[in-house]
């Protein structure tokens, strides 16, 4: 077996390896795959020099992302009608870029092992390390694909309100490396599967904890789906046509205590609809008893455009954006990648960030945590002032995306930020998936996708902290990284003492 996994039938294995370990994730949800996946890479990873390990974990990367982040190329070529080549080349450039990430941690892995019986520890930690650079730091992150968000559906998503997304990940991984490890080392298999049921036996009973409770009456929402084209979503002429596609659809639930609108529902900036369209539209709301929550993009007096979600009713409020999305709201890498988007007639928004302090909105006397689209994917993020918050409200457009698997996948992360922060989320977009998701991460109401449509729910408004609202990632991270270091001393020590 080691000499297969040695030969190039072993870099062939970990393309395919690679490729399996996206299929545990939406839409496909093969959530076993990942454990698979893990324990091959780091099995194949045994006795091969420092450039063999590194290109293994590259090729690893390369199939992972390459199904993965398969949507890059889509996102170029049906709506930009930017020929076939150039996105071609650049999507295989993105997956490279990405891929490089697979290939740091498994030179992490075999610089650090010590060949004895913790090296499942270190696989684990190295994994978990890089998944953390790479989600929160490079391009101001990328946490796209990162194991915690396979498990879902499965009893390991217990540990998720506890450790959040790096903790039950860090879980994950332990189990994948001991796999691996159970298979090399028969001596003490029973221990790492004893390890492994214990593991997921913890998960399903912390899925049994009701971390917050319900706080106050039930709140009936409803969510607009507009399904306008990105092709049409911006062209002029349809604008009066857009915008009153969107008041009919809300004005058919007046009803309801909270409607919202999806990203940049509206393709104007405020200062151009505020008078002959958001203030009519905001007395009716108040007329009804009804707060309307929708986005915009907003120019102020300096010239600085925000992407931003406005309450109209009660209490008037603005969220502008902070994360901003790499190559699609700011360019990274100036010149060249303005150069190259250029080429491919690729038209792309030039915001600024909002204030990291901005103050909760507040909708049908409830203040909610804001997200516009990528901001859903920081868990740290979401959970600032989620004590003070009473439900989540994340509007996405991934209109970018059409018929491609970006939007089950930007959904499952979605819902992990639900049962992060122990609250209901809702979540509109402009071409699916709209959902509402309860405190558990379970979708109660769903929209289906590419279409127009509205979906209406009763929700209970939250109270109470989870576990992983109180303390976020530190924690784990700190942890992840003094076990890294502890190793690395002890390997440094004994190569002095030999």
């Amino acid at each position: 077996m080691q000499k297969i996994l040695k030969s190039v039938w072993g870099d062939v294995f970990a393309v395919i390896a690679g490729v399996l370990f996206t299929l545990s994730f939406s839409p496909f949800d093969f959530s076993f795959l990942v454990f698979f996946s893990l324990a091959f890479l780091q099995l194949s990873l045994i006795g091969l020099s420092v450039k063999r390990t590194t290109l293994r974990g590259f090729l690893f990367g390369l199939g992972l992302f390459g199904l993965g982040v398969s949507w890059v190329f889509v996102s170029m070529v049906v709506n930009e009608q930017a020929g076939i080549a150039l996105p071609l080349l650049m999507t295989l450039l993105y997956c490279s870029f990405w891929a490089l990430f697979p290939a740091v941690s498994a030179y992490l892995y075999v610089k650090i092992r010590v060949n004895n019986h913790f090296d499942w520890l270190i696989f684990a930690c190295a994994w978990m390390f890089v998944e953390y650079i790479r989600g929160e730091w490079i391009l101001g992150g990328f946490p796209w694909l990162q194991v915690a968000y396979s498990q879902l559906g499965t009893s390991l998503a217990g540990y998720i309100p506890v450790l959040g997304a790096y903790g039950t990940g860090l879980i994950v991984a332990i189990i994948s490396a001991t796999m691996a490890e159970a298979l090399l080392n028969k001596q003490y298999r029973w221990l790492y599967f004893f390890g492994i049921v214990c593991s997921i036996s913890g998960g399903a009973i912390l899925q049994s904890v009701d971390w917050t409770s319900a706080s106050g009456s039930l709140l009936k929402v409803t969510l607009i789906q507009g399904n306008i084209a990105q092709k049409d979503k911006w062209a002029l002429e349809n604008r009066n046509a857009t915008l009153k596609q969107y008041y009919e659809d809300s004005a058919a639930h007046w009803e309801s205590d909270v409607i919202i609108w999806p990203e940049t529902a509206i393709p104007a900036y405020f200062v151009d609809v505020k008078d002959d369209y958001l203030l009519p539209l905001e007395q009716e709301a108040l007329a009804h008893n009804t707060d309307i929550i929708t986005s915009l993009p907003y120019r102020d007096k300096e010239g600085k455009l925000y992407n931003s979600v406005l309450v109209l009713g009660a209490e008037r409020s603005m969220y502008k954006k902070i994360h901003l999305l790499p190559f699609g709201e700011y360019l990274p890498w100036q010149p060249v990648s303005g150069y190259i988007l250029g080429l491919m007639n690729v038209r792309l928004g030039k915001f600024s960030s909002g204030e990291i302090n901005q103050p909760l909105l507040a909708a049908a006397g409830h203040q909610f945590v804001t997200s516009i689209c990528y901001e859903d994917a920081f868990g740290a993020q979401s959970i600032t002032l989620v004590e003070q918050a009473a439900f989540l409200v994340n509007v996405t457009n991934d209109g970018w995306f059409d018929g491609s698997i970006e939007p089950y996948q930007h959904m499952q992360i979605a819902r992990m930020r639900a049962l992060e922060a122990g609250r209901y989320l809702l979540r509109v977009t402009n071409t699916g998936i709209s959902a509402v998701v309860d405190e558990k991460g379970k979708i109660i109401e769903l929209a289906p996708i590419m279409e127009r449509a509205t979906i209406t729910s009763d929700i209970e408004p939250m109270s109470g902290m989870t576990p992983y609202a109180r303390i976020g990632d530190k924690p784990v991270m700190l942890l992840i990284g003094l076990i890294l270091l502890s190793i690395l001393a002890r390997k440094y020590y004994l190569t002095r003492l030999a």
